[in-house]
């Protein structure tokens, strides 16, 4: 336990980091959607490259969005379970509770 709380105060922790396998279905799938997008851009005048930019970016934030508040979300559950467990008058009948 201590040494989580040491990477944590030392920001060795970063929950949104992750390394892909090489070899995994997400990996796969980052390549699809890079190998399309640079297709489309080589087919794209200026102009619609730039919007094109503007949609990916648009739709990176909302993913970032969307990832923190499931982490938050998740924390939480994470958090009252924990508490559940940790409540010794749950009304388990082994100890007499209601």
């Amino acid at each position: 336990m201590r040494k989580i709380l040491e990477d944590l105060y030392y920001g060795n922790i970063i929950p949104n980091e992750q390394q892909m396998t090489p070899s995994s279905e997400l990996k796969r799938a980052v390549d699809r959607v890079a190998k399309y997008e640079n297709q489309l851009m080589e087919q794209l005048k200026e102009t619609d490259q730039e919007i094109l930019t503007k949609l990916i970016r648009s739709q990176h934030e909302i993913n970032s969005i969307t990832a923190t508040e499931n982490f938050i979300l998740g924390f939480r559950l994470g958090v009252r379970l924990m508490a559940e467990c940790m409540d010794e008058n749950d009304g388990d009948i082994r100890t007499g509770g209601e």
